[in-house]
């Protein structure tokens, strides 16, 4: 897969700007501060509907406008398709396919796959476990778009499970209707939570030996690394709501487990939970509070790897994700864009050179770059140099 033609309407510091791209490397080269990253970060929110480095969307519309436009002319084997995404300010936004009336957002999800690189992927390995948990839902979204719905359906019974929490808390008092009203929406919970986490399990279960092979490739292969995935199902809580012990009679078996079944697990765990949740007024069991622990060796990377081996661990999520995409669509030209986010800048020359040579095979790669000279020659192709609100393109 590859991008034709790139056009941004009011997004970021762009008021306008179209551009013409072809399959192979091609550099944006210029001064940071200056909009390389705007226009790499609009193809990616094009595949995903998020940004990789912000959490909503209104800062992607430029300053004193009311929408942003995105729209893209893709190629995927013989077959093209253009995508047009309207970012809106206060309410929904809209996407258009092929010149079509518009639809929802969600609807034109899967049409442009990207797998992005970029400094912020440290934070996969050193930040916080939503870090993760966002890592792999949205790359279960962008491989299966209609778990969006699957997604949104648990986060909207999550607010209104924690909101009739914290007023049971506030009250003062667990009345009989707050108890009942709980039952629903534990019921709805457990449903939607059992959804999700079948649907995660299933695909850290396909990640997993992509993400040792990368990491092998881009060291010495000294250590094996992998991930595991942690769920509140297996593990007690202590008084104050945090994650104490594995419950070894629950630990590891998960992954054999039925929607149903997990249901099932999600009610037992309700239900033996209810007063720490009503006491703390908040959720305390479901994926939203799920740890996917990324290993070196014995040891969690976090905390125990070195600065090089949490970058090469970091390099080796987004690799795996790109090799998830190879296996899951094998047909000629089904291969997403990579991008890579001033990625280069940060590594030591040998992990440069490892990771073009990886990436380099790819049928469209987009890097930005402060300078050309951080790019190895495997990637040096089309160079378009980037200045404030314009682009330039080498012929």
């Amino acid at each position: 897969m590859y991008v034709e033609f790139l056009s941004l309407t009011d997004f970021r510091s762009y008021s306008q700007l179209d551009i013409e791209l072809s399959p192979g490397a091609t550099v944006f080269v210029g001064p940071n501060g200056l909009g390389k990253t705007n226009i790499v970060e609009a193809l990616g929110y094009l595949a995903s509907m998020s940004s990789h480095r912000v959490s909503s969307d209104g800062p992607l519309i430029r300053f004193g406008q009311e929408r942003a436009l995105v729209r893209a002319r893709l190629r995927r084997g013989q077959q093209g398709t253009a995508v047009e995404m309207e970012i809106n300010a206060g309410k929904s936004n809209r996407a258009r396919i092929n010149r079509a009336n518009p639809v929802r957002a969600r609807d034109a999800l899967g049409i442009c796959r990207t797998v992005l690189f970029a400094p912020e992927d440290l934070a996969l390995v050193k930040g916080d476990p939503s870090n993760r948990r966002r890592f792999l839902d949205d790359l279960l979204v962008s491989l299966v778009p209609h778990h969006s719905a699957t997604r949104g359906d648990y986060e909207r019974v999550l607010k209104q499970r924690n909101a009739l929490l914290k007023s049971a808390r506030a009250s003062g008092k667990f009345t009989d209707a707050h108890r009942a009203t709980l039952d629903v929406w534990n019921q709805h919970m457990a449903a939607a939570g059992a959804r999700l986490l079948r649907a995660r399990l299933d695909l850290l279960r396909q990640l997993e030996p992509h993400i040792g092979r990368a990491y092998n490739d881009l060291t010495d292969g000294s250590k094996a690394a992998g991930a595991r995935y942690r769920s509140t199902l297996q593990t007690t809580l202590s008084d104050d709501g945090n994650a104490e012990s594995d419950i070894e009679a629950n630990a590891g078996d998960l992954s054999a487990l039925t929607v149903d079944e997990l249901a099932a697990r999600f009610m037992d765990a309700f239900q033996a939970q209810q007063s720490k949740e009503v006491e703390r007024g908040i959720s305390l069991i479901g994926p939203h509070r799920d740890e996917v622990e990324l290993m070196l060796g014995p040891a969690p990377a976090k905390g125990y790897a070195s600065h090089g081996e949490t970058w090469s661990m970091a390099l080796s999520l987004r690799l795996a994700s790109y090799y998830v995409f190879l296996a899951d669509d094998e047909t000629v030209g089904a291969a997403p864009i990579l991008i890579l986010d001033d990625v280069f800048a940060e590594l030591d020359t040998q992990r440069r050179q490892r990771l073009a040579d990886i990436v380099s095979t790819a049928e469209q790669v987009l890097v930005t770059a402060a300078v050309s000279e951080d790019v190895p020659d495997t990637l040096q192709g089309r160079q378009i140099k980037v200045a404030d609100g314009s682009v330039s393109p080498d012929e």
